[in-house]
């Protein structure tokens, strides 16, 4: 081998100049993609709904009460502001608060009306309201529709399949089912009608701030409620910073006036609901004393009725001063040892609840009982705030979850606590009621040293006075804890409330569409480009070679612009004839450099059929021929015979006749109308071409043949076909080997390269057949070049080649022929 053409290791890298080519003919492919996409788009950005976004801004305070003593201590802030804050974050987002808030604002019932390309939400745009009866079950997901006739009647129609249909009771929650037959209901009300039917019940009233207008269309349904709470759920509530008392609302929606009456009525419904966590100790105490003032009222009248009684019996109206003094220092022991003894009782009922319940929401107020201890007070309303927080929370969680562990931890610890300060205080005041009683023992000894009759009247003023001391000490009660609750305030302070100030929208999301748009017009036809590269094996270009082989390129051949393969022959002037004439003198570069004398022999191969070995072989010939040189083509592909149907010749003698002894040289040689052209066709198909081609008759006609011509043309089998071609070369001056555009596959040239490599095969070219050199825009400038160093020919030279029209260059871009 030549140290010229001495063949190294080739690695197959990844052709981005040509892969960019790629992308540029296939220009009309992202051309298309691009208006697919961007009218999706389009489509997209014009019929999808506004989405707007509404927001509100709170702020948890921590209001004390300005009436707050330790004697009226019915209110206790558990945890201060930032535990306040926590707890409304919760709430805010917890199931059964947005429970309450859907069913305040009654938002399963949905109004509609014909937008531009849709029904859209109508909530506050309909010129009626619905008052839904809520003691009856509603369809659900049944449309209705609304056609007004006038201002006050209007048609309610809908249509109904046959089959089941599910109904819910908004006031219980329970869902029922019930049959109904295919039919049309259809008939018309008024306002304030109250209308009462199997599937729907409620009364239409107007709407003072929108007109009726007579034929407008409108539309309701009923939505399950669990749904619709679950949509709300979804609501944004944040602090507006870390550790911030200030909480934003954020909701967002296709109406903005239902996400304004929304946002506010939540934040209406966490206010009432702090309001009343705070005043559930007055409210409780209240309620206790009412019952309480009842029954003391009836012990007051008892005892007065009685006093005056015996007064008028026994014509005594008055004690004596004596009989007063003692009256005085016993009514006030009396009323300390009542006072003493219910703080006692208290004790020993709240001991007693502690220990033996699990729930204490209703936990008996300290201060019902006199008690003024602030540790006992705190401690009860700390267990009552969070037993009522824990209570809240299993609308929202399952029980077991870490938050009710955290609250019960809460509770044992206060609860423990309590227990001990309970039981500290008992002692004492038990010590304190029995210095009482003692006093007590000494002036009703001292009483009996009175007469009988002032003895008799001091015990019935005692009873009277300790009836009237106790219900004006309930009385003074009852009057503390109204007067706490009505001058506590909620905790929340409304800063900024929910309200349209135009804009808000925030989607659909136009230029993310664009953006999206764009990405996927470019990659979805990149992809298909890239796969398309990726996934082709095929010779495209010069440079295809040039990467996959070390072996020198002899040329290349354009497309033939005849039927046949006689392309010389038939158009000597077109590009193709150059290209042809352009190879004949690379071959005698080669011969020169070789320094080939006389008779001179070029085998043309390939790697599989189909490539253009024959037409090459025939072509070839055919320059050699032109050139006024004896030439004669000799077809060895004994297998698949060929290069005799172009000429007109017969078959039925050939090389395998020669091969075998049956005819000599002159009787295989056929003439052709060509001057100085003969050609040996391959003849009869044998049975056994690789032995024939290996003997030694082969030599001999080889040897002749030189003697004869001038230059020989072999038409070889292929060689990653078959093993002959290879046995062939010894007999080549130069080798040809064929590649195809589009059509030869790389793997093709490992086996070629090896043969190559350790010397099997020497003197051998590519020669690129079928070859389309494109333009930077991917159109053909003509048809093939020549050997290196020679290229196309101008215009003028040769015939000028006809011009595919723009329809031609489109289907020959996507492969139509």
């Amino acid at each position: 081998m030549s140290e010229e053409f001495e063949i190294n290791e080739v690695h197959t890298t990844f052709d981005f100049k040509g892969f960019l080519f790629k992308l540029l003919r296939f220009w009309p492919l992202f051309l298309v993609s691009f208006v697919i996409a961007f009218g999706v788009a389009r489509y997209i950005n014009v019929r999808k709904l506004p989405v707007y976004q509404m927001g509100n801004m709170i702020s948890i305070k921590d209001d004390q009460n300005p009436f707050f003593t330790s004697n009226t201590s019915l209110t206790f802030n558990w945890g201060g502001t930032t535990d306040k804050v926590n707890t409304a974050i919760i709430t805010l987002r917890s199931r059964s608060h947005n429970e309450h808030v859907v069913e305040r604002l009654q938002y399963y019932l949905e109004y509609k009306k014909q937008g531009e390309y849709q029904i859209v939400d109508a909530y506050k745009q309909t010129p009626f309201f619905v008052k839904v009866d809520t003691s009856k079950a509603q369809i659900l997901n049944k449309q209705f529709t609304v056609v007004f006739k006038d201002s006050v009647t209007f048609n309610l129609k809908t249509t109904f399949l046959d089959g089941a249909a599910t109904l819910q009771n908004y006031n219980t929650k329970e869902k029922s089912s019930r049959y109904f037959e295919a039919a049309n209901f259809d008939k018309d009300y008024k306002f304030g009608d109250k209308i009462t039917l199997p599937f729907f019940s409620g009364t239409f009233v107007p709407n003072p701030e929108l007109a009726v207008s007579p034929g407008a269309t409108y539309y309701f349904n009923f939505r399950e409620f669990d749904g619709v709470v679950k949509r709300f759920n979804g609501i944004n509530v944040s602090p507006e910073s870390k550790g911030s008392s200030v909480i934003r609302l954020r909701l967002t929606g296709y109406n903005k006036a239902k996400l304004v009456d929304y946002l506010n009525t939540s934040v209406a419904v966490l206010s009432e609901n702090m309001l009343e966590r705070k005043n559930l100790f007055a409210t409780k105490t209240i309620a206790f004393i009412d019952s309480s003032l009842t029954k003391k009222s009836v012990e007051v009248i008892n005892a007065e009725d009685e006093l005056n009684a015996f007064k008028n019996k026994n014509a005594i109206f008055d004690l004596d001063l004596e009989g007063l003094d003692l009256n005085g220092k016993l009514n006030d022991l009396d009323l300390r040892k009542e006072g003493v003894g219910q703080e006692l009782n208290y004790y020993t009922v709240l001991e007693t609840y502690l220990l033996g319940r699990s729930d204490y929401r209703n936990v008996p107020a300290p201060s019902v009982a006199g008690i003024s201890e602030n540790s006992i007070s705190a401690s009860v309303s700390k267990i009552v705030v969070l037993a009522e927080e824990r209570n809240r929370l299993q609308y929202s969680y399952k029980e077991g979850a870490p938050v009710f562990a955290d609250i019960d931890r809460k509770i044992d610890a206060v609860k423990n606590v309590l227990l001990e300060n309970i039981k500290s205080s008992k002692q004492l005041k038990s010590q304190e009621l029995a210095s009482i009683k003692r006093d007590i023992s000494k002036y009703e000894g001292q009483i009996k040293k009175l007469p009988k009759e002032q003895q008799e009247l001091l015990k019935i003023e005692r009873r009277y006075n300790l009836s009237q001391g106790s219900y004006n000490l309930f009385l003074s009660k009852r009057s503390e804890a109204g007067l706490v609750k009505a001058a506590n305030v909620s905790d929340v302070l409304i800063i900024d409330s929910a309200k349209d100030t135009g804009g808000g929208q925030v989607g659909p999301n136009t230029r993310l569409n664009n953006v999206m748009a764009t990405m996927f017009g470019f990659l979805v036809p990149f992809l298909f480009v890239f796969l398309i590269v990726f996934f082709d094996t095929k010779i495209h270009t010069i440079k295809d070679i040039q990467r996959l082989s070390r072996i020198p390129i002899l040329g290349a051949i354009g497309k033939s612009p005849v039927d046949g393969n006689l392309a010389v022959l038939d158009k000597s002037k077109s590009a193709i004839a150059e290209s042809f004439r352009a190879i004949r003198s690379s071959l005698q570069f080669i011969y020169k450099k070789q320094g080939v004398e006389g008779a001179k022999t070029v085998l043309i191969t390939s790697s599989v059929s189909g490539e253009g070995k024959t037409f090459c072989s025939i072509n070839i010939a055919s320059v050699f021929a032109l050139s006024e040189k004896k030439t004669i083509l000799v077809g060895l592909d004994l297998r698949k015979p060929k290069i005799f149907g172009d000429f007109n010749l017969d078959n039925s003698i050939g090389v395998v006749n020669y091969l075998i002894g049956d005819k000599d040289l002159n009787n295989v040689i056929q003439k052709t109308q060509v001057a100085h052209l003969d050609i040996i066709s391959s003849g009869p198909i044998p049975p056994n071409p690789s032995e024939l081609l290996m003997g030694e008759r082969m030599e001999e006609l080889i040897g002749q043949l030189k003697t004869k011509y001038d230059y020989i043309i072999l038409d070889s089998p292929p060689l990653g076909l078959v093993a002959d071609s290879l046995e062939l070369m010894k007999f080549a001056d130069a080798t040809i080997y064929m590649v195809r555009q589009n059509y030869t596959r790389r793997g093709m040239f490992s086996l070629i390269n090896e043969k190559y490599k350790k010397g099997e095969v020497t003197n051998l070219s590519f020669l690129l057949n079928f070859f389309e050199e494109k333009g930077k825009y991917g159109y053909g400038y003509g048809y093939g070049y020549g050997g290196y160093g020679y290229g196309a020919y101008g215009n003028g030279y040769h015939e000028t080649e006809q011009k595919l029209s723009f329809l031609g260059k489109i289907k020959k871009l996507f492969g139509r022929k």
